[in-house]
Protein backbone atom coordinates (compact mmCIF):
# COMPACT_ATOMS: atom_id res chain seq x y z
CA UNK A 1 0.00 0.00 0.00
CA UNK A 2 2.74 2.36 0.68
CA UNK A 3 4.63 1.64 -2.64
CA UNK A 4 1.15 2.30 -4.66
CA UNK A 5 0.44 5.17 -2.49
CA UNK A 6 4.51 6.41 -3.12
CA UNK A 7 3.89 6.16 -6.99
CA UNK A 8 0.98 7.81 -6.83
CA UNK A 9 2.50 10.90 -5.09
CA UNK A 10 5.43 10.77 -7.46
CA UNK A 11 3.02 10.62 -10.94
CA UNK A 12 0.85 13.66 -9.36
CA UNK A 13 4.18 15.17 -8.58
CA UNK A 14 4.60 15.02 -12.81
CA UNK A 15 1.04 16.03 -13.39
CA UNK A 16 1.16 19.66 -15.08
CA UNK A 17 -2.33 20.68 -15.40
CA UNK A 18 -3.97 17.74 -17.40
CA UNK A 19 -0.59 16.71 -18.90
CA UNK A 20 1.08 13.64 -17.33
CA UNK A 21 4.54 13.42 -18.70
CA UNK A 22 5.89 9.51 -17.87
CA UNK A 23 8.55 9.90 -21.31
CA UNK A 24 12.29 8.36 -21.13
CA UNK A 25 11.44 6.99 -17.98
CA UNK A 26 12.56 3.01 -19.38
CA UNK A 27 9.56 1.95 -18.21
CA UNK A 28 8.50 -1.55 -18.94
CA UNK A 29 4.81 -1.89 -17.62
CA UNK A 30 2.64 0.95 -17.66
CA UNK A 31 1.17 2.25 -14.04
CA UNK A 32 -2.22 1.76 -15.16
CA UNK A 33 -4.19 1.95 -11.14
CA UNK A 34 -1.87 5.48 -10.68
CA UNK A 35 -2.84 6.27 -13.79
CA UNK A 36 -6.71 5.66 -13.20
CA UNK A 37 -6.94 7.38 -10.11
CA UNK A 38 -5.91 10.59 -12.02
CA UNK A 39 -8.40 11.10 -14.05
CA UNK A 40 -7.74 15.01 -14.77
CA UNK A 41 -4.66 13.51 -16.64
CA UNK A 42 -6.03 13.53 -20.35
CA UNK A 43 -2.83 14.23 -21.89
CA UNK A 44 -0.65 10.99 -21.36
CA UNK A 45 2.75 10.87 -22.99
CA UNK A 46 4.75 7.39 -22.71
CA UNK A 47 7.13 7.82 -25.12
CA UNK A 48 10.92 6.48 -25.29
CA UNK A 49 10.32 3.59 -22.80
CA UNK A 50 10.82 0.05 -22.95
CA UNK A 51 7.44 -1.21 -23.67
CA UNK A 52 6.66 -4.16 -25.15
CA UNK A 53 2.37 -4.61 -24.40
CA UNK A 54 -0.16 -2.35 -22.69
CA UNK A 55 -2.11 -4.70 -20.08
CA UNK A 56 -5.96 -5.43 -20.96
CA UNK A 57 -7.12 -2.94 -17.99
CA UNK A 58 -5.06 0.07 -19.65
CA UNK A 59 -8.29 0.34 -21.78
CA UNK A 60 -10.23 1.43 -19.19
CA UNK A 61 -8.41 5.05 -19.07
CA UNK A 62 -11.25 6.15 -21.03
CA UNK A 63 -10.45 9.51 -19.91
CA UNK A 64 -7.39 9.80 -22.02
CA UNK A 65 -7.86 12.50 -24.89
CA UNK A 66 -4.09 12.48 -26.25
CA UNK A 67 -1.93 9.51 -25.75
CA UNK A 68 1.74 9.67 -27.42
CA UNK A 69 3.34 5.94 -27.03
CA UNK A 70 6.42 6.64 -30.03
CA UNK A 71 9.26 5.02 -29.70
CA UNK A 72 8.82 1.99 -27.31
CA UNK A 73 8.64 -1.83 -28.38
CA UNK A 74 4.60 -2.17 -28.66
CA UNK A 75 3.75 -5.61 -30.92
CA UNK A 76 0.44 -5.24 -30.99
CA UNK A 77 -2.31 -2.89 -28.77
CA UNK A 78 -5.02 -4.65 -26.56
CA UNK A 79 -7.78 -6.51 -28.29
CA UNK A 80 -10.31 -3.78 -25.93
CA UNK A 81 -8.07 -0.34 -27.21
CA UNK A 82 -11.46 0.59 -29.03
CA UNK A 83 -13.01 1.68 -25.78
CA UNK A 84 -10.50 4.57 -25.23
CA UNK A 85 -13.96 6.04 -27.25
CA UNK A 86 -12.15 9.85 -26.52
CA UNK A 87 -9.32 9.42 -27.66
CA UNK A 88 -8.42 12.71 -30.54
CA UNK A 89 -4.83 11.99 -30.83
CA UNK A 90 -2.65 9.25 -31.24
CA UNK A 91 0.88 8.58 -31.98
CA UNK A 92 2.77 4.99 -32.44
CA UNK A 93 5.23 5.61 -34.52
CA UNK A 94 8.62 3.72 -34.51
CA UNK A 95 6.84 0.84 -32.45
CA UNK A 96 6.35 -2.96 -34.16
CA UNK A 97 3.15 -3.23 -34.95
CA UNK A 98 1.99 -5.15 -37.95
CA UNK A 99 -1.80 -5.12 -37.57
CA UNK A 100 -4.53 -2.96 -35.57
CA UNK A 101 -7.44 -4.25 -33.20
CA UNK A 102 -10.54 -4.14 -35.05
CA UNK A 103 -11.76 -2.59 -31.83
CA UNK A 104 -9.63 0.35 -33.25
CA UNK A 105 -13.03 1.12 -35.54
CA UNK A 106 -14.37 2.37 -32.63
CA UNK A 107 -12.15 5.68 -31.83
CA UNK A 108 -14.88 7.57 -33.23
CA UNK A 109 -13.74 11.14 -32.03
CA UNK A 110 -9.59 10.12 -33.68
CA UNK A 111 -8.69 13.07 -35.55
CA UNK A 112 -4.51 12.42 -35.59
CA UNK A 113 -2.75 9.61 -35.93
CA UNK A 114 0.81 8.52 -36.80
CA UNK A 115 2.12 5.01 -37.74
CA UNK A 116 5.07 5.24 -39.35
CA UNK A 117 7.92 3.15 -38.71
CA UNK A 118 6.25 0.19 -38.11
CA UNK A 119 6.62 -3.07 -40.26
CA UNK A 120 2.38 -2.58 -40.94
CA UNK A 121 0.55 -5.40 -42.96
CA UNK A 122 1.14 -3.84 -46.77
CA UNK A 123 -2.87 -3.30 -46.81
CA UNK A 124 -2.72 -1.36 -43.82
CA UNK A 125 0.12 0.94 -44.62
CA UNK A 126 -1.00 2.22 -47.60
CA UNK A 127 -3.89 3.04 -46.27
CA UNK A 128 -2.50 4.59 -43.31
CA UNK A 129 0.18 6.58 -46.05
CA UNK A 130 2.62 9.32 -44.48
CA UNK A 131 2.35 11.32 -41.48
CA UNK A 132 4.94 14.36 -42.23
CA UNK A 133 2.65 17.02 -40.96
CA UNK A 134 -0.71 17.95 -39.32
CA UNK A 135 -3.01 17.79 -42.67
CA UNK A 136 -1.50 13.93 -43.03
CA UNK A 137 -1.55 12.93 -40.12
CA UNK A 138 -5.56 13.97 -39.76
CA UNK A 139 -6.12 12.16 -42.86
CA UNK A 140 -4.23 8.69 -41.95
CA UNK A 141 -6.39 8.81 -39.04
CA UNK A 142 -9.92 9.35 -41.08
CA UNK A 143 -8.50 6.77 -43.48
CA UNK A 144 -7.35 4.35 -41.07
CA UNK A 145 -10.90 4.50 -39.30
CA UNK A 146 -12.62 3.89 -42.48
CA UNK A 147 -10.26 1.27 -43.52
CA UNK A 148 -11.08 -0.85 -39.88
CA UNK A 149 -14.72 0.24 -40.17
CA UNK A 150 -14.64 -2.20 -42.86
CA UNK A 151 -12.63 -4.60 -41.11
CA UNK A 152 -15.01 -5.10 -38.77
CA UNK A 153 -17.43 -5.41 -40.96
CA UNK A 154 -15.63 -7.78 -42.73
CA UNK A 155 -15.09 -9.91 -39.99
CA UNK A 156 -18.63 -9.69 -38.58
CA UNK A 157 -19.61 -11.28 -41.93
CA UNK A 158 -17.12 -13.87 -42.37
CA UNK A 159 -18.81 -14.07 -38.14
CA UNK A 160 -22.21 -13.93 -39.75
CA UNK A 161 -20.95 -17.08 -42.54
CA UNK A 162 -19.36 -19.00 -39.99
CA UNK A 163 -22.11 -19.11 -37.43
CA UNK A 164 -24.50 -19.60 -40.58
CA UNK A 165 -22.16 -22.38 -41.32
CA UNK A 166 -21.90 -24.07 -37.53
CA UNK A 167 -25.73 -23.74 -37.94
CA UNK A 168 -26.03 -25.54 -41.30
CA UNK A 169 -24.03 -28.53 -39.92
CA UNK A 170 -25.54 -28.45 -36.68
CA UNK A 171 -28.91 -28.87 -38.59
CA UNK A 172 -27.59 -31.77 -40.83
CA UNK A 173 -26.28 -33.64 -38.00
CA UNK A 174 -29.47 -33.14 -35.95
CA UNK A 175 -31.27 -34.44 -39.54
CA UNK A 176 -28.89 -37.03 -39.63
CA UNK A 177 -29.50 -38.09 -35.80
CA UNK A 178 -33.28 -38.04 -36.34
CA UNK A 179 -32.99 -40.30 -39.50
CA UNK A 180 -30.80 -42.13 -37.77
CA UNK A 181 -33.27 -42.43 -34.39
CA UNK A 182 -35.91 -43.23 -37.09
CA UNK A 183 -34.34 -46.07 -38.99
CA UNK A 184 -33.35 -47.57 -35.34
CA UNK A 185 -37.38 -47.11 -34.20
CA UNK A 186 -38.43 -48.92 -37.59
CA UNK A 187 -36.35 -51.95 -37.19
CA UNK A 188 -37.42 -52.16 -34.06
CA UNK A 189 -41.01 -51.75 -35.04
CA UNK A 190 -40.15 -54.48 -37.61
CA UNK A 191 -38.58 -56.94 -35.17
CA UNK A 192 -41.19 -56.60 -32.84
CA UNK A 193 -44.05 -57.06 -35.77
CA UNK A 194 -41.87 -60.16 -36.57
CA UNK A 195 -41.71 -61.25 -32.64
CA UNK A 196 -45.21 -61.03 -32.53
CA UNK A 197 -46.05 -63.03 -36.06
CA UNK A 198 -43.54 -65.86 -35.14
CA UNK A 199 -45.95 -66.02 -31.76
CA UNK A 200 -49.17 -65.76 -33.55
CA UNK A 201 -47.52 -68.82 -35.75
CA UNK A 202 -46.47 -71.09 -32.49
CA UNK A 203 -49.80 -69.99 -30.68
CA UNK A 204 -52.06 -71.26 -33.79
CA UNK A 205 -50.02 -74.34 -33.80
CA UNK A 206 -50.62 -75.33 -30.61
CA UNK A 207 -53.92 -74.47 -31.12
CA UNK A 208 -54.51 -77.07 -34.28
CA UNK A 209 -52.60 -79.70 -32.38
CA UNK A 210 -54.49 -79.69 -29.65
CA UNK A 211 -57.41 -79.76 -31.75
CA UNK A 212 -56.59 -82.71 -33.31
CA UNK A 213 -55.86 -84.47 -30.03
CA UNK A 214 -59.58 -83.92 -29.16
CA UNK A 215 -60.41 -85.01 -32.44
CA UNK A 216 -58.46 -88.41 -32.30
CA UNK A 217 -60.00 -89.17 -28.23
CA UNK A 218 -63.75 -89.44 -29.23
CA UNK A 219 -63.41 -92.08 -32.36
CA UNK A 220 -61.37 -94.42 -29.83
CA UNK A 221 -64.10 -93.88 -27.30
CA UNK A 222 -67.42 -94.22 -30.04
CA UNK A 223 -67.59 -97.99 -29.18
CA UNK A 224 -67.42 -97.78 -24.62
CA UNK A 225 -70.24 -95.61 -25.40
CA UNK A 226 -72.51 -98.01 -27.76
CA UNK A 227 -72.02 -100.55 -25.43
CA UNK A 228 -73.12 -98.24 -22.43
CA UNK A 229 -76.22 -97.28 -24.41
CA UNK A 230 -77.33 -100.73 -24.89
CA UNK A 231 -76.95 -101.87 -21.90
CA UNK A 232 -78.73 -98.98 -20.71
CA UNK A 233 -81.41 -99.96 -22.48
CA UNK A 234 -81.34 -103.68 -21.43
CA UNK A 235 -81.53 -102.53 -17.87
CA UNK A 236 -84.26 -100.09 -18.79
CA UNK A 237 -86.02 -102.78 -20.45
CA UNK A 238 -86.07 -104.88 -17.48
CA UNK A 239 -89.04 -104.22 -15.01
CA UNK A 240 -88.18 -101.94 -12.31
CA UNK A 241 -89.47 -104.62 -9.85
CA UNK A 242 -86.95 -107.10 -10.96
CA UNK A 243 -84.55 -104.79 -9.72
CA UNK A 244 -86.25 -104.40 -6.11
CA UNK A 245 -86.54 -108.49 -5.70
CA UNK A 246 -82.83 -108.77 -6.33
CA UNK A 247 -82.04 -105.78 -3.58
CA UNK A 248 -84.25 -107.86 -1.32
CA UNK A 249 -82.61 -110.97 -1.68
CA UNK A 250 -79.60 -109.50 -1.23
CA UNK A 251 -80.46 -107.82 1.84
CA UNK A 252 -81.70 -111.13 3.48
CA UNK A 253 -78.97 -113.20 2.57
CA UNK A 254 -76.76 -110.41 4.52
CA UNK A 255 -79.16 -110.53 7.07
CA UNK A 256 -78.82 -114.51 7.70
CA UNK A 257 -75.00 -114.32 7.07
CA UNK A 258 -74.79 -111.91 9.49
CA UNK A 259 -77.34 -114.18 11.97
CA UNK A 260 -75.25 -117.20 11.25
CA UNK A 261 -72.32 -115.46 11.91
CA UNK A 262 -73.45 -114.30 15.42
CA UNK A 263 -74.83 -117.52 16.32
CA UNK A 264 -71.55 -119.56 15.47
CA UNK A 265 -69.81 -117.37 17.90
CA UNK A 266 -72.17 -117.75 20.37
CA UNK A 267 -72.43 -121.44 20.52
CA UNK A 268 -68.78 -122.00 20.05
CA UNK A 269 -66.73 -119.15 21.51
CA UNK A 270 -66.12 -118.32 25.01
CA UNK A 271 -68.95 -115.69 24.23
CA UNK A 272 -71.79 -117.70 25.05
CA UNK A 273 -71.82 -117.69 28.67
CA UNK A 274 -72.26 -113.64 27.92
CA UNK A 275 -75.44 -111.98 28.37
CA UNK A 276 -76.17 -111.19 25.08
CA UNK A 277 -74.77 -114.66 23.58
CA UNK A 278 -77.34 -116.24 26.64
CA UNK A 279 -80.45 -114.50 25.02
CA UNK A 280 -79.29 -115.75 21.29
CA UNK A 281 -78.72 -118.97 22.50
CA UNK A 282 -82.22 -119.01 24.07
CA UNK A 283 -84.26 -117.73 20.86
CA UNK A 284 -82.29 -120.31 18.96
CA UNK A 285 -83.10 -123.19 21.04
CA UNK A 286 -86.93 -121.77 20.58
CA UNK A 287 -86.93 -121.55 17.16
CA UNK A 288 -85.45 -124.66 16.76
CA UNK A 289 -88.51 -126.26 18.99
CA UNK A 290 -90.95 -124.90 17.35
CA UNK A 291 -89.37 -125.72 13.87
CA UNK A 292 -89.48 -129.34 15.14
CA UNK A 293 -92.92 -129.13 16.31
CA UNK A 294 -93.89 -128.33 13.01
CA UNK A 295 -94.67 -131.54 10.85
CA UNK A 296 -92.98 -130.69 7.86
CA UNK A 297 -89.97 -129.46 8.73
CA UNK A 298 -89.92 -131.97 11.82
CA UNK A 299 -89.53 -134.93 8.61
CA UNK A 300 -86.80 -132.58 7.00
CA UNK A 301 -84.89 -132.47 10.75
CA UNK A 302 -85.31 -136.36 11.76
CA UNK A 303 -82.91 -137.68 9.43
CA UNK A 304 -80.39 -134.69 10.16
CA UNK A 305 -80.77 -135.63 13.66
CA UNK A 306 -80.19 -139.29 13.18
CA UNK A 307 -77.08 -138.49 11.25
Amino acid sequence: MAKSGGKGASLRDKLDGNELDLSLGDLTEVPVKELAALPKATVLDLSCNKLTSLPSDFCGLTHLVKLDLSKNRLQQLPADFGRLVNLQHLDLLNNRLVTLPVSFAQLKNLKWLDLKDNPLDPVLAKVAGDCLDEKQCKQSAIRVLQHMKVVQADQEREKQRRLEVEREIEKKREAKQRAKEAQEREVRKKEKAEEKERRRKEYDAVKAANKKEQEKKPKKETHQPAKAKSGSRSMKSRPQKHSWSWAFLKLLLMVLLSATGVLVACQVTDLQWQPFCINVNTIYENVLHGLRSHEILQRVLQPNSQQ
